[in-house]
């Protein structure tokens, strides 16, 4: 597949200034896979001004940049939305503002490609949003995870959210099914958190004195015989946090097959659960423009609804 016949200049506007020329890259050439624009900036076939950069230069409004003529292999190139994925992206926005959107990430889909995924929430957008000159995440949910994720749609905008998230003025609500009757009492759980790799090569959390400091609010939304529907609201952002300090209290989440125990797998099968019960279920946010408090929720899924039904009438 080619990408451009010939070689492109483009002129850098305000909305990208002091934007990284990789990610400008990636914004720019929709569908080509980062590892290969990593080698054509490398290689100095990408120019600013008429000179070789790095992966991480900054870019200025006036700035000129070369983009050169690429030709994908149909392994390197990151495939094409399919229909039903478009329709269902399309479908799937919560709320959109002048330069942010919040859109109820379906369960199952990577928030981005690599590491065998060959498309990931943010390639596919990009492709369905073709009015977006700019696009990327502020924050990122587990690939079982669905619900509320939110997107700037210009650099101003993604430098105000991530602020807002590093500030800790930012909140999200999450529902999680455990095992279990978790105790009203237990509110909050602080433990340290420490990633890990597998001897083969996959990635671990878990809970040690050496990890990073990690908190999360728990509080209990419906309790049943066997398991307990608790609102979680993580205070820092670690990968898993919800997870592995669900664990860390005695309560793993239903069909986590990282963290759940042998019980909780059998359980989860039960109550035909075939993925993980965690849904990013509310977002509270300030607008980055006025500062205004943004709230946004996210409907449970058909299929998790399902499942809270079915563990009801186990008492």
């Amino acid at each position: 597949m080619t990408e451009g016949r010939d070689v492109q200049w483009v002129e850098v506007g305000e909305g990208q200034a002091g934007q990284r020329i990789d990610n400008f890259l990636v914004t720019r050439l929709k569908g080509v896979p980062r590892a290969l624009i990593y080698r054509i900036v490398r290689k100095g076939e990408v120019r600013v001004n008429k000179k070789r950069v790095k992966a991480d230069t900054r870019l200025a409004v006036g700035d000129r940049v070369r983009i050169p003529p690429l030709r994908l292999s149909p392994r390197e190139a990151v495939r094409e939305v399919s229909d039903n994925l478009r329709n269902l992206l399309a479908g799937s926005v919560l709320l959109e503002g002048r330069d942010w959107l919040v859109i109820n990430k379906p369960a199952g889909l990577a928030v981005h490609g690599g590491s065998g995924v060959k498309i990931g929430l943010i390639e596919a957008l990009r492709q369905v949003r073709e009015d977006l000159d700019f696009l990327e995440l502020v924050h990122r949910l587990d690939r079982d995870t669905s619900g509320c994720l939110l997107l700037a749609k210009s650099r101003p905008a993604l430098l105000a959210l991530n602020e807002s998230l590093k500030q800790q003025r930012m909140d999200k609500q999450y529902l999680a099914l455990v095992a279990g009757r978790w105790p009203v009492r237990r509110d909050f759980v602080s433990a340290r958190l420490e990633r890990y790799t597998l001897a083969n090569g996959e990635r671990r959390v878990r809970v040690d004195a050496a990890g990073k400091v990690a908190r999360t609010r728990f509080s209990v939304r419906e309790a049943m015989s066997k398991v307990s529907l608790v609102e979680a609201e993580p205070v820092t952002g670690r990968t898993h946090q919800i997870r592995v300090h669900a664990v860390h209290a005695g309560h793993a989440l239903l069909g986590d097959d990282k963290y759940g125990s042998r019980e909780g797998k059998a359980l989860a099968r039960r109550l035909g659960l075939s993925r993980l019960f965690l849904h990013a279920a509310a977002l509270t946010f300030p607008e980055p423009t006025s500062g205004r408090p943004v709230q946004i929720r996210a409907p449970l899924p058909e299929d998790l609804e399902g499942v809270l039904a079915r563990a009801r009438e186990l008492g």
